[in-house]
């Protein structure tokens, strides 16, 4: 199967085409417009420094229904004797960058490139990029970040500075998510660190059904009709 060559407009091909490992189109731009029509179908970019974007659509897909989420007695009782204190939103520009230097300074490969990096500031002031911060102290211990659209949060990246700062700031996340109504999390790729945290795989088609139900599709449907009638 070949790999689809995205053009100047926003329209994806069909997520049930990509490849066995997930590989679905390569080319096309990181602008707001794009990564919200590929959030929109589940897809999502990840490529590494000096390539084309690359678009992924994997199956099976991990993901955590917020009412499953859970949270060892261990951990919980960790978090209530840890003065840790949670932000929302305050220092977006921080968090990914971090996501990136953290493992760059350990010699590890990252796909946080700084077109990556530019596009996802662009979607945070667009209002639909997010950070959650964990302090300790005043000092940075945790944070990640993602990317939210209807009752859906797409998880993106993650870390840790001091013991179970990320997981402080999941465990924030989590229950605003739940106020707010939330009915999924995306994580992308499957880990036994989200999976102990009540993650479940599930498939590509009942994925794609999930996002139909809980992802406002219309203005994307439009732009993409539009396009395709221009054509």
């Amino acid at each position: 199967m070949s790999i689809f060559q995205l053009n100047d407009t926003h329209v994806f091909p069909d997520p049930v085409l990509a490849e066995d490992n997930g590989l679905l189109a390569v080319g096309g731009d990181l602008s707001v417009e794009r990564l919200l029509s590929a959030y929109s179908k589940g897809i999502f970019p990840w490529y590494s420094e000096g390539e084309p974007p690359l678009w992924w659509f994997t199956d099976p897909r991990l993901v955590i229904f917020p009412h499953e989420f859970k949270v060892s007695k261990r951990l919980a009782r960790t978090l209530r004797n840890t003065d840790f204190r949670i932000t929302f939103n305050t220092d977006f520009e921080r968090i990914i960058n971090t996501c990136a230097s953290i493992r760059t300074d350990k010699g590890e490969g990252t796909w946080i490139s700084k077109d990556m990096k530019e596009a996802y500031i662009r979607l945070h002031h667009a209002g639909h990029a997010h950070s959650v911060e964990c302090w300790l102290n005043g000092d940075l211990a945790g944070g990640l970040y993602g990317v939210s659209l209807g009752h859906v949060f797409f998880g993106e990246s993650m870390f840790t500075r001091i013991s179970n700062g990320s997981k402080a700031a999941l465990v924030a996340l989590v229950d605003l998510l739940k106020q707010k109504g939330v009915k999924l999390i995306d994580c992308q790729m499957t880990t036994n660190h989200l999976q102990r945290f009540g993650a479940r795989e599930i498939n590509g088609t009942e994925f794609r059904r999930l996002l139909h139900l809980h992802v406002p599709f219309s203005r994307f449907q439009k732009d993409e009709d539009n396009d395709n009638e221009n054509r």
